[in-house]
């Protein structure tokens, strides 16, 4: 079981943020309500443009309602079915486009995105796996769950309690052992003016 993979930062970062990792290998134990309801309470209290919370969030506990549940899994790519099988908690990530007055919100993904990395760091908080995924069928999601057109699917974040990476396929088994890696700082960040690396 790889549980703890933190991250070899260039310097000290908080253990939360420097522990969070996206793991494929999950056991099949459901997810506790009270921990499904932290993570969403979490992402509650994200902070959002002009406070309009566009996110909105989609929960699919296999243990609470599996026709649900096969619905929205059957939506992802046959990659990430493959892993997921045993994945207890699937949540779909979503942003409403449009503002009350019917405005475009030029912020509302990425408002949804801050809010859900405030669910997956409460996830990890709680000694729970969580990995986003962009590997789902957006339109066929949309046409399952009746979204309404000025909400658009983001994501879906699968999460579970820590499982066994022997059991994934080798590629996968790999992947879950690797070090962890990112791009340098000065080639993400800039100072001053564009493509000026940030030094620190």
């Amino acid at each position: 079981m790889t549980k703890h993979k933190p991250a070899p930062t260039a310097v000290p970062i908080h253990e939360l943020i420097a522990g969070r990792w996206s793991p494929r290998a999950y056991s099949s134990e459901p997810v506790s309500r009270e921990a499904l309801h932290a993570v969403i309470e979490a992402a509650r209290w994200a902070p959002s443009g002009y406070n309009l919370q566009p996110w909105r969030f989609i929960v699919f506990d296999r243990s609470a309602d599996e026709t649900a549940f096969k619905r929205a899994f059957a939506t992802l790519v046959p990659f990430n079915q493959q892993w997921n099988a045993p994945a207890p908690v699937l949540i779909a990530v979503t942003a409403q486009t449009l503002n009350a007055k019917g405005e475009v919100n030029r912020t509302a993904q990425y408002d949804a995105g801050a809010a859900a990395m405030s669910l997956v760091l409460q996830a990890h908080a709680l000694g729970l796996a969580a990995h986003q995924m962009s590997g789902f069928d957006v339109q066929a999601f949309r046409k399952e769950f009746a979204l309404p057109n000025d909400v658009e699917p983001l994501a879906i974040i699968s999460i579970g309690h820590y499982g066994e990476a022997e059991k994934l396929e080798p590629v996968l088994r790999d992947r879950e052992k690797a070090e962890r890696t990112r791009s340098a700082v000065g080639e993400i960040a800039y100072e001053g003016a564009w493509k000026h690396a940030f030094k620190g």
